[in-house]
């Protein structure tokens, strides 16, 4: 071995000791800040030690003074999991996702929070729901928009009587395998194939490859990606389309990868909570009319009801542009009230706290019957 190598190594040796002696003193610093947050509660006070906008924040600070050549997502990921160790420390966390094991809705709750917690699979949306309600987990993760196949109509309809808040989102690129007991490659499996089990939107978003690759077999729709692997590990003849992690939990071999029709198949997932979550940033130019200058790092969440009437909707979002904000997204549902009456879900750039959010939001309350304001949390980071 070469004396450069002999110096190099030992350079890393003398750095790795730095940086596990750096780690154990931020982890005890967040050990403090618990301490300081107890001692400054009032007694019977929920004490909040997971402040999304704190996190969002240092994530931005981290990926903004990078150097490389650890690219700027990845070190933001590391500091993710440094956040997660520390906070653990102060209050080991109990997420609910919508299950089972190895669901891509768990993937993205580990992305958002790090592998410190514990994850909690629960088998409907409506369940991730309740047990948050019920402070049984001390937030939840669901599905909310596919950018292939649009919204989850289910998470639509639970926001609407829900009272938990969006604390946050991540989005997750969505890559599915074709997963079975099969040992041999997919085309000599393709006379034993009989059923393949997925989640409605994976099918769907796999639909230009099954009807080419496996045509006429039958597709059968269930709750969740990881339950199709579930169901193929214990069937003859069937196989799933599922996540690689899904894989590997059910022991299944792959069979085909990455077969999804869009290669950027990319799904938003929201973060459930029941804290209403600060700015996390600096106050945001704007000029002499209130309108905002820069790009927030912010994202509100509003969902809206109006008479139907001609120009109803436009009276609705005139507020919108009228104060420089951009709208990042707007879907409609069907009201249960009354026979073709609208809910429209409306997410606005900006915190409801900003003076530009906060004047749309007082004009749009006055154009509309109903207007409910279902979180102002930090846009996704990773």
């Amino acid at each position: 071995m070469s004396e450069a190598l002999i110096n190099l190594r030992d350079q890393i040796d003398n750095l790795d000791q730095q940086i596990q002696l750096l780690l154990n003193q931020r982890a005890a610093c967040a050990q403090q800040v618990a301490d300081a947050k107890l001692a400054d509660s009032e007694e019977g006070e929920d004490v909040l030690f997971y402040r999304p906008e704190r996190e969002a924040s240092v994530l931005r600070k981290v990926m903004a003074r990078n150097n490389g050549p650890i690219s700027n997502e990845e070190m933001a990921r590391l500091f993710r999991e440094i956040m997660s160790a520390c906070l653990a420390l102060e209050l080991p966390m109990k997420i609910a996702f919508l299950g089972p094991e190895g669901t891509f809705t768990q993937a993205a709750a580990l992305k958002h929070f790090g592998h410190s917690v514990k994850t909690i699979p629960f088998s409907t949306i409506d369940e991730v729901f309740r047990e948050v309600d019920a402070n049984a987990c001390h937030y939840g993760v669901v599905p909310v928009e596919n950018s292939t196949e649009g919204v989850i109509s289910h998470t639509l309809d639970m926001l609407i009587e829900s009272p938990l808040k969006i604390c946050g989102e991540v989005t997750l690129r969505i890559h599915h395998y074709l997963m079975g007991k099969q040992n041999s490659n997919l085309e000599q499996s393709k006379s034993v194939i009989k059923k393949i089990y997925s989640h409605r939107q994976s099918l769907a978003q796999c639909r230009e490859w099954l009807d080419s690759r496996l045509p006429g077999i039958e597709r059968i729709s269930v709750n969740s990606n990881a339950e199709a692997a579930m169901l193929a590990s214990t069937e003859e003849g069937a196989v799933a389309i599922a996540s690689n992690a899904a894989a590997e939990i059910y022991q299944l071999n792959l069979l085909a990868e990455r077969i999804e029709d869009k290669p950027d198949n990319t799904t938003r997932f929201i973060i459930l909570g029941k804290q209403d979550v600060d700015t996390g940033s600096p106050a945001l130019k704007v000029d002499s009319s209130g309108k905002l200058l820069e790009k927030s790092s912010n994202k509100t969440s509003i969902m809206v009801t109006s008479a139907n009437e001609s120009g109803a909707l436009y009276d609705l979002l005139k507020p919108i542009a009228e104060n420089g904000l951009s709208m990042t997204r707007i879907e409609s549902r069907p009201s249960k009230s009354g026979l073709w009456q609208y809910l429209f879900f409306i997410d606005i750039d900006g915190h409801s706290s900003e003076p530009a959010v906060a004047n749309a939001l007082v004009e749009i309350r006055k154009q509309s019957s109903i207007l409910k304001i279902l979180g102002s949390y930090p846009k996704a980071v990773l």
